[in-house]
């Protein structure tokens, strides 16, 4: 059978996505690649696809359980003979995948790293004869990649053990100089580099000052009400205190980060990929490991450590395809909170002296282009893509904050620095963004009190603004190196070169705030919707939830939310126009048909 076969009959698809035709053909032909491709892209079936061709068994290399397990069940949905082993498992159960593989009934199996290489599943994998190795998530053998784990340098021994098969490098991010260390890290052997196009046209970006985190997080859950969202903040204390309050606006959600216990954290993943909550609230520091396709908002509340982790992060909404939103409430006050994490983390280390300065420099860098991304005043996409090594073809994206016009000039901004800059100075450079804050608007503090600054001239000389939008202007203006910031615990604001040409006059100043009303609908959600029937939509996802309760799997494995839009859109009469849907192949038309075209009919289905 030949892959558009396969492709057809096991996915119901008709043709392959970018540079997967490419990716498949090299895995055939057993030439070892580096594959890129933006989450939501399609890499999986890159892998997926092979050893169907063949009947080969081919191995899976993931370091998230919760990754691996929500591809199998995937997988299974339409029949594709798959398995993963992985910590915690129950002996028997380990031992029934264990001999589907000798007997070479797999297809697939999905492995942790030291899984791999620790136990004696190499012998096994030799008695089998494997061919391929994909490892996925390969950005995290690299130290300049932004998620490094030690466990995957292990897996060059790979290639001594299996030295006639080929093996396939998978990430969704990695600029030039990671794609050179993965390929380096695991001795492949000239490799074909494919490299998609790293663009998520369906991510809708913005960036948000932000100035009051529960209720700036309220308003933008409020649009997506009932629909599937993940928040990330920067600490566990914040995800508890932020699940709380949220919970108790009445909104489904729960916390996620590694304080949690592993029971906790399963039952988390398992009711956001049941549907029976809509908000998971996670900290960036830790991989959630949810692959639940129909994501259609994810928050920042904090600022992510680079723009791999922000993309990658970010990349979790709109896998299906379909537009999604993601925004981050911005503070460049994480940058320093990020900084002083890491320095503590370095210095705590048991790192070599040379390693450890060059993991804190490479993480600084990542740091400061992740600040540069949030204060330009240009398209998102474009920022995003170029950084990544490739141009942005469009003038205008139609699907960020700065191209939608959401954003706006602050009238006055020249006028606005120099009083904030005076304050400095007058302050003796001295103090915190919130003293010179408080001294601005007049506040009537102890501590101006103590120092004398409310006779300073600078005093209350911006008292329309409140406390957070005036630290929000301090923050930009020290984000365009128009102020310096000392470091340590203690930070103050002082003066450089720039400040001092400001106030002469000599160097002009933008500063941006959000523009009134509602944020803007981007064409790629209105297209989304266009001919759709939401009540049939709503009844289709009510059905698919109650078939995925029964049968004990995530909802989005039965049908993803791109399927269901096609259906309600085309409302198909018989099984061959039902079959002419997107997503759909022959195993699912053969469980699901006869209650679909009942849904469309309006009976309910049998």
């Amino acid at each position: 059978m030949d892959v558009a076969d396969i492709l057809s009959r096991w996915w119901g698809f008709d043709t392959l996505r970018p540079l997967q035709s490419e990716a498949i053909a090299a895995a055939l032909a057993g030439r070892d690649s580096v594959v890129v491709m933006p989450t939501g892209g399609g890499k999986s079936l890159c892998y997926q696809l092979p050893p169907l061709v063949g009947d080969t068994t081919d191995v899976v290399i993931s370091p998230l359980v919760a990754l691996m397990k929500d591809q199998v069940d995937s997988l299974e949905a339409i029949g594709y003979p798959a398995a993963a082993l992985y910590a915690g498992m129950e002996q028997e159960e380990r031992q029934r995948i264990r001999d589907r593989l000798v007997a070479g009934e797999l297809r697939l199996l999905f492995a942790a790293p030291e899984r791999l290489v620790n136990t004696g599943l190499l012998d096994m994998l030799a008695q089998v004869g494997v061919k391929r190795f994909a490892i996925d998530e390969a950005h995290c053998i690299s130290h300049w990649g932004h998620d490094f784990r030690p466990e995957y340098r292990q897996l060059a021994m790979l290639r001594e053990r299996f030295p006639t098969a080929s093996f396939h490098a998978f990430t969704a991010t990695a600029t030039p100089r990671v794609r050179k260390d993965i390929a380096a890290q695991l001795h492949l052997r000239d490799p074909e580099v494919l490299v998609g196009t790293f663009d998520r046209p369906n991510l809708v970006y913005r960036v948000v000052p932000r100035t009051d985190r529960i209720g700036q997080t309220l308003e933008i859950l409020g649009r997506h009400r009932g629909e599937a969202s993940i928040v990330y903040c920067l600490s566990r204390r914040e995800t508890e205190d932020l699940a709380s309050r949220l919970a108790a606006e009445g909104i489904l959600a729960r916390p996620y980060h590694a304080g949690l216990n592993t029971g906790q954290r399963h039952a988390t993943q398992e009711a956001f990929a049941r549907e029976t909550i809509d908000v998971v609230v996670a900290t960036v520091a830790f991989g959630m490991g949810i692959d639940r396709s129909n994501v259609r908002l994810v928050l920042h509340t904090s600022l992510p450590k680079s723009l791999e982790a922000y993309q990658q992060e970010t990349g979790r909404a709109g896998r299906d395809g379909l537009a999604a939103e993601c925004v981050l409430l911005y503070s460049s006050a994480d940058v320093f909170s990020w900084e002083s994490l890491v320095r503590k983390s370095v210095d705590e280390s048991d790192l070599e002296p040379d390693e450890a300065a060059r993991l804190l420099a490479s993480t600084v860098e990542h740091l400061h282009a992740m600040r540069r991304y949030a204060q330009a005043a240009r398209c998102r996409h474009a920022t995003l893509s170029e950084y990544f090594g490739q141009p942005y073809p469009h003038a205008t994206c139609d699907a960020c904050d700065v191209c939608l016009g959401e954003t706006e000039s602050l009238p006055d901004s020249m006028i606005t620095a120099q009083k904030i800059i005076s304050c400095v100075a007058r302050v003796e450079e001295r103090f915190g963004v919130r003293h010179v804050c408080e001294v601005l608007r007049g506040a009537k503090t102890e501590g101006i009190t103590r120092h004398g600054h409310e006779r300073l001239s600078t005093y209350g000389l911006l008292p329309l603004l409140d406390q957070r939008a005036a630290e929000n202007l301090v923050h930009q203006l020290l984000d365009q190196e128009l102020l310096s910031r000392s470091g340590g615990d203690r930070p103050v604001v002082t003066l450089n070169a720039r400040s001092w040409e400001v106030l002469r006059g000599e160097r002009q100043v933008v500063l941006l705030q959000p523009r009134a009303g509602r944020a803007k609908t981007a064409k790629a959600d209105a297209d989304d919707w266009s001919g759709v029937d939401r009540d049939l939509f709503e009844r289709l996802r009510t059905w698919r939830r109650r078939v995925a309760d029964a049968r004990g799997k995530p909802a989005w494995t039965i049908f993803d939310d791109k399927s269901l839009r096609a259906i309600a859109r085309e409302k198909p009469g018989s099984p061959a126009a039902l079959l002419r849907c997107k997503g759909i192949g022959e195993k699912r038309l053969a469980d699901f048909g006869a209650a679909i075209l009942d849904l469309i009919a309006g009976k309910e289905p049998s």
